[in-house]
């Protein structure tokens, strides 16, 4: 016959109080302030997050929400530079919207070519 397990919620008379784990020192690890010192000395990044106030976080534009009729949206990958002056040119002009400053320079663009 197959011997049984001890249910240990049948029985209350059971007494661990005494098992603990053993505490065991690992002998075999280098200090932290050597490892560290290796570490500089091997221009080895450290992996602690940065602290507060240190990181900078570049500035949002305010949204623009306003209602012209146009409806489809043009996606467009550019540098940073070119889309600055384009938020620029617009931001000048009181009243432009993006979708208005890009119909004027598709239009330049058609007089340009058409005159060379």
């Amino acid at each position: 016959m197959p011997k049984q397990r001890m249910n240990f919620f049948e029985s209350s008379d059971i007494d661990i109080s005494a098992f603990t784990p053993k505490a065991r020192e690992d002998t075999k690890a280098p200090a932290a302030a050597e490892v560290k010192e290796l570490a500089k000395a091997a221009n080895f990044p450290s992996r602690e997050p940065p602290k507060p106030g240190v990181a900078k976080v570049p500035e949002k534009r305010a949204p623009r929400i306003h209602r012209t009729g146009r409806n489809v949206q043009f996606n467009v990958k550019a540098s940073q530079q070119t889309i600055d002056q384009i938020y620029a040119i617009t931001e000048a002009h009181e009243g432009w919207v993006l979708g208005y400053t890009l119909e004027r320079a598709v239009a330049a663009l058609k007089r340009e070519l058409e005159g060379a």
